[in-house]
């Protein structure tokens, strides 16, 4: 039996886009977001190794910007990416207003700041390497404390409902349909706005960092609807996914190569100096894509990421997460390397929207990795 509910705000999809969303607008009415399985089990919590942004004195909007737009290949839409990065600071201070733990350093209580692929600065804050996690965690518990969000579990969002608008050409979105997998039905959620967060799609690769949710429903679904899409093929791969028959999608954090660590061959030879003069820190599709060549002209199954020369105390103060989990497969990551390959990461493209989210259909807007803002070109 099919059920019917109704909401000034629709909210698909239970990541950091679409639960920020939601806290930020139940003062202007009554929210509803659908999570296509646990609120918990998405992209976001998997996340390790942080976010970037101009936090210190050393650092400037134009250098991450400068950067942004070099890593992007020159694709990205400079206006989006300004946008963007001088708001940055102002993001991540409303995180830890809501609570988000972010590791500090030191006894004046600064927080710490790590490197990344294609950035020129220390500018990637975190929680040790399980960011998503403390991001997340934080999120939803204000989402659940808060009276005016209602939040659906285990609700896939199918199709959008969409009516003839009076003065426009343009079609109306009203809603979405949505299976309730605990029952088997399909239920009716209407809204007065309806926006779309529903991640990427690189579930559609074998390997992929990816959790099973990431199918490009919410692409699709707008797509359907009439709306356009842009730079699908640009499909960012992550250079270092732990390969092992067992672990599935677990992802080494960039992070590592940000505090040293060297990518090795099987022999123990380092070689990405051979492809870029930034080495391990040059942006991900440049790592991905040489140790994918070295990985094909050496006929090898991975190769090797090594932290190992860094002081024990020093790797599992910063890197717990992926520690424990190494441990779990019998790679102890203080004393030996850990094997790698690319996998299929984030969705660069997307729907098509505006500066203020909007899509092509009236009522209908695309926040986060399922939208295209221009934000990030051929490489995020």
């Amino acid at each position: 039996m099919s059920n019917h509910f109704s909401s000034d705000i629709l909210v698909i999809g239970s990541g950091a886009a679409g639960l920020t969303l939601a806290l930020q607008l139940a003062r202007h009415g009554r929210v509803h977001v659908l999570s296509k399985n646990a609120v918990n089990e998405g992209s976001t919590w998997f996340a390790q190794g942080g976010i970037a942004a101009v936090l210190d004195d050393d650092d400037s909007i134009e250098a991450h910007v400068s950067d942004t737009l070099n890593a992007g290949g020159g694709l990205c839409h400079e206006d989006a990416v300004r946008f963007t990065v001088e708001r940055s600071k102002g993001a991540i201070r409303w995180l830890i207003d809501q609570g988000v733990n972010f590791t500090r350093e030191g006894s004046n209580g600064g927080y710490h700041l790590t490197q990344e692929g294609g950035h020129s600065h220390r500018r990637i804050i975190h929680s040790a390497d399980a960011t998503g996690e403390a991001v997340h965690s934080t999120l939803i518990d204000r989402v659940r404390a808060e009276p005016n969000i209602e939040l659906f579990e285990d609700h896939v969002a199918l199709n959008l409902i969409t009516q003839a608008d009076k003065g426009s050409p343009k079609l109306r979105c009203t809603g979405a349909y949505a299976l309730n997998r605990r029952d088997d039905h399909v239920h009716v959620f209407q809204s007065r706005v309806v926006v779309l967060a529903t991640g990427g799609a690189s579930k559609v690769y074998l390997y992929t960092s990816n959790p099973d949710s990431a199918s490009g429903d919410g692409i699709a679904m707008a797509w359907r609807a009439g709306c356009r899409v842009a730079n699908m093929e640009f499909n960012q791969f992550h250079p270092t996914c732990l390969y092992h028959p067992r672990a599935k999608t677990f992802l080494i954090t960039e992070a590592l190569r940000g505090e040293g660590a060297y990518l090795r061959l099987p022999s123990g030879e380092r070689f990405m100096t051979r492809f870029d003069e930034r080495a391990e820190l040059a942006p991900r599709d440049i790592v991905a894509r040489a140790i994918d060549h070295e990985m094909k002209r050496l006929g090898c199954d991975c190769l090797y990421l090594d932290i190992s020369h860094k002081p024990a105390e020093f790797i599992s103060e910063h890197f717990p997460t992926v520690k424990a989990r190494c441990l779990e497969f019998g790679i102890d990551i203080t004393k030996e390397p850990i094997p790698v390959v690319p996998a299929a990461h984030y969705t660069c493209g997307g729907i098509m929207v505006d500066h203020h989210g909007q899509t092509d259909l009236l009522n209908l807007y695309a926040i986060g990795e399922t939208s295209f803002t221009g934000l990030h070109g051929a490489n995020r």
